[in-house]
């Protein structure tokens, strides 16, 4: 069945796109509203701004790469293509692993799909530690349902892969709560390679939806493009200075561009958006740019099962737990979202964390192997407050992160949590990833392995996906970036809108809370930019 290349008919028929890396020359754009950003936050935005009628300019560091180019399925070249640095990113000591997308479409582009709404934990929360206004429950659940209809979001029909199986298996072996997870998908083929970009264009990514919705209304599109610096004057912000990237979208071209907009919107992340605060010289006098950026930070358990799992196939997470979540609350010792990893050869070999003859061997179990992942939820209590984003001499990027106690019992709680329900689901063998730990015979062995454990850096594997804050939102000035609109306090013309206005994680995975957010934040700023 031969799949439809959006963009090449688009194009054909007049969509205004552009690769910066093919010009030749210095260019000025003018638009009413320039967006830095096309992940869910940027994406949401451009259509919903270009709908009302608006002059839409949409940005993007990353490539423009379409089903077209994912059906190889190939994971070394999607990782190096569709990631931050090549898949590279990592904290400043290297402790945590950072996948995050880089592409049109953003991390959307490659996602596993999972899409919760906020938690009400977290939005009161919120309201309680940041006086966060129209963020409640009641107040987000018409507008999480627009993002549900738009992108497909509903869960999933179709039964769970053998990894996810697992999950499920074991919890209700151990009379755990576990359910279905919603994805954003329509006509599903189940061939579970979403993070290398879906090659049938069923995930309801921005690549797909928002973003050539925003074209068909006359937006237009610049990928291959590094924004380096908002120049401010006079409280607003006066124009963006940016720099063409090369074909390998990581060397400037020497081409520069200019931007002058109304209105500016950034959807960058947790991490670059911050950055290009900092490199800009952003008004910040409660220095909370950059601060409380949390990352969901995610350890993980592998197990080899009696019959073969194939955790390379089928929808990559479709079973979740919060049985360990919210038994405290919001406050106490910290909780924790138990899913699964898919298990691509690759991934799966990162994953793993051993080298030489042990990484062989253990590769040559992966069509038995069963891997569980624990969701951390940081941000909630002072022992977890985040980490912080700086800049390097060059203006690049820098997230430093650390681990308090209260964090490494999380961890530790979560490995013997991941233990249970695997070999509570028949496990023949299960090995925290941990540098100190092998494989374990029994859930007792585990049990008195993982109790004894070191917990320090660079001995727990921790990985993250999930990226939030460093410009929360909020009317409590001292600790917020932006207000409860996402409107920038000290430039009457800049927004946030994405996750990066989160004032603590999410306990979730968090796209369809940008979606909501991005959903009710762009919609209000459509309607004052054209009064």
């Amino acid at each position: 069945m031969a799949i439809d290349d959006i963009y090449t008919k688009g194009i054909a028929g007049g969509w205004k796109v552009v690769d910066a890396s093919t010009l030749a020359q210095d260019q000025t754009f003018e638009a009413d509203v320039a967006i830095i950003g096309s992940g869910a936050g940027g994406g949401t935005s451009a259509e919903i701004l270009s709908a009302a009628g608006l002059k839409v300019l949409i940005l993007e560091e990353g490539p423009l790469q379409t089903a077209a180019n994912f059906k190889d399925m190939n994971d070394a070249r999607a990782y190096g293509e569709l990631y931050q640095e090549g898949a590279g990113r990592a904290t400043s000591d290297g402790a945590v692993s950072i996948l995050q997308g880089r592409s049109v479409g953003g991390t959307t582009t490659v996602n596993w799909t999972s899409s919760f709404r906020t938690p009400a934990p977290t939005l009161q929360y919120w309201a309680d530690r940041f006086a966060l206004k129209g963020g409640s429950e009641a107040e987000m659940a018409p507008w999480f349902a627009q993002m549900e209809e738009r992108l497909g979001i509903a869960p999933w029909a179709a039964p769970p892969n053998a990894n996810n199986d697992a999950l499920k298996h074991g919890a209700e072996k151990l009379g755990w709560a576990a359910h279905v997870i919603p994805r954003n998908v329509r006509g599903c083929w189940n061939l579970g390679y979403c993070g290398l970009g879906c090659p049938t264009n069923a995930k309801q990514s921005m690549l797909v939806t928002t973003i050539p919705g925003a074209l068909k209304n006359g937006a237009q599109l610049v990928h291959h493009v590094s924004v380096r610096k908002l120049v401010f004057a006079q409280g607003k912000v006066a124009g963006l200075e940016a720099e063409a990237l090369g074909p390998d979208c990581v060397r400037p071209s020497g081409v520069k561009i200019a931007v002058k907009a109304r209105h500016y919107v950034l959807a960058g992340g947790a991490i670059n958006n911050p950055a290009l605060l900092l490199r800009s010289g952003a008004a910040d006098p409660h220095g909370r740019i950059g601060k409380r950026t949390c990352i969901h930070p995610v350890n993980l358990s592998l197990a080899i099962m009696p019959d073969k799992v194939e955790g390379y196939y089928g929808a990559p997470q479709s079973i979740y737990s919060d049985e360990f979540q919210w038994k405290h609350g919001a406050a106490g010792p910290v909780g924790y979202k138990i899913e699964v990893a898919p298990m691509q050869p690759l991934l799966g070999s990162v994953i793993f964390g051993r080298y030489g003859e042990e990484l062989k061997a253990g590769m040559a179990q992966l069509p038995n192997m069963q891997s569980m992942l624990a969701l951390l939820r940081d941000g909630f209590d002072e022992q977890s407050a985040g980490g912080e984003v700086e800049i390097d001499s060059a203006g690049a990027p820098v997230l430093h992160y650390d681990f308090s106690d209260y964090l490494w019992e999380g961890f530790r709680r979560a490995y013997l949590s991941m233990a249970e329900l695997q070999f509570a689901a028949g496990a023949r063998q299960v090995m925290p990833l941990h540098l100190d730990a092998r494989p374990y015979d029994s859930w007792s062995e585990a049990q008195a392995a993982v109790a004894g454990l070191p917990y320090h850096k660079q001995r727990v594997a921790v990985f993250t996906a999930h990226l939030m804050g460093g410009c929360a939102m909020g009317e409590d000035e001292k600790l917020t970036v932006v207000d409860s609109d996402g409107r920038f306090r000290h430039a009457d013309n800049l927004s946030i809108i994405d996750g990066s206005i989160f004032p603590t994680s999410i306990g979730a995975n968090p796209q369809l809370s940008i979606y909501g957010f991005a959903c009710k934040n762009a919609t209000k700023l459509a309607g004052e930019l054209k009064a």
